[in-house]
């Protein structure tokens, strides 16, 4: 569907932000959208306060937000110096187009996970239809005792609960004319803890990320609430495809709204735009949260790290679950890797299915 002139417009502001290291969320981009045509597009002021409100800029890079904004909006020239004065890598460009980059280069691709490429890979992955894995058939036997739970609000009918039922007794009271018979007793009914995954999609981990999807949609199936995520150079939430009962179809739905397939790494950006919108940190509270990374962070680990320990303070499990834990000699030498060993529960092997598996069905005998 084609965007009107005007959406386009902000649209394609949302994509020059997102080349220049700004972590944004697709529900974001949707917010920028209805905030200026809340608030109406009479000045460039108001749809800089829509942008602010929703989009959010880190405050230590609130000038860099606004030379970009009056770059592309304005084209002042004094934006236009600032800008130059930039790192080159880092300069606004005013993009009159669909704001879409380049296609790249035949190689390209950055398969190491440890840069991510200028132009990035806005291609449809295609998955090869296999047969399913006997670690998924085991899934399906044992998730429904195997998988943590947590006392829910909700209370039923229990002859050992250890509360009163004040509700059901005086019914039953009523019912009997004022006697006495028993009192009900209740007990806070057992429900499935939510699990948030965070999948890497980047270069380095293009052998796992079929599998990684694969499992997440067999755990969507069986879990109540599943959260799955994707990230390479950005966040893509991806939970209502893997929804769908086929999982043909749910991984080529999952393939048309990932635009980052096989890319670079930004982990530490990513995990940010995560938690910078309220709607997926309401998600973590009490959750189990799988991230499915080979960890190899590009620069200054210390966004990575930071993050990190936020989810830390709001998940009831967090794991970090790496193919390279595959290999018994396996330490993590990485300095992303190193600093978030403080705040995760597990570090731990991702690099099969069965290995996944094998994890998730032992979330649940953690004390």
């Amino acid at each position: 569907m084609k965007l009107p002139r005007a959406a386009a417009l902000l649209v394609d502001f949302t994509r020059l932000l997102r080349r220049h290291d700004f972590p944004l969320s697709h529900e974001q981009v949707v917010m920028f959208l209805g905030a200026v045509r809340l608030l109406g597009p009479h000045s460039m002021d108001s749809i800089r306060q829509a942008a602010l409100a929703t989009l959010a800029p880190p405050v230590d890079r609130l000038s860099e937000f606004d030379a970009l904004f009056r770059a592309f909006f304005c084209e002042e020239g004094d934006a236009v110096l600032a800008a130059r004065s930039l790192p080159e890598e880092k300069a606004p460009v005013r993009d009159k187009g669909l704001g879409q980059d380049k296609p790249p280069e035949a190689g390209d691709t950055s398969r190491s996970g440890k840069a991510a490429t200028a132009r990035e890979m806005l291609n449809l992955r295609r998955f090869d239809e296999r047969a399913d894995d006997p670690a998924i058939g085991r899934l399906n036997k044992e998730a429904a005792r195997a998988l943590p739970r947590r006392r829910s609000f909700r209370k039923v009918a229990s002859k050992d609960g250890e509360g009163l039922d004040l509700r059901r007794s005086l019914r039953r009271i009523v019912e009997h004319d004022g006697d006495v018979i028993a009192l009900m007793r209740s007990r806070r009914k057992p429900t499935l803890r939510p699990i948030v995954l965070l999948i890497d999609i980047s270069g380095s981990m293009k052998a796992h990320t079929a599998d990684y999807l694969r499992y997440a949609h067999a755990l969507t199936a069986l879990a109540g609430k599943v959260e799955t995520f994707t990230f390479g150079t950005r966040l893509t939430r991806i939970t209502g495809a893997l929804r769908r009962r086929r999982r043909d179809l749910a991984l080529a739905n999952a393939s048309a709204l990932v635009g980052d397939w096989d890319g670079g790494t930004r982990i530490g950006p990513a995990l940010q735009s995560f938690l910078a919108n309220p709607r997926y940190t309401a998600l973590l509270r009490g959750a189990v949260m799988l991230v499915l990374s080979d960890g190899l962070e590009r620069g200054d680990p210390a966004p990575m790290r930071e993050a990190v320990a936020r989810i830390a303070r709001r998940a009831w499990h967090l794991a970090w679950l790496t193919p390279l834990a595959a290999d018994p000699r396996f330490r993590p030498e990485t300095a992303a890797l190193k600093a978030i060993l403080d705040y995760i529960d597990r570090l731990g092997s991702g690099g099969s299915i069965a290995s996944l598996v094998e994890h998730t069905l032992k979330i649940g005998a953690r004390p």
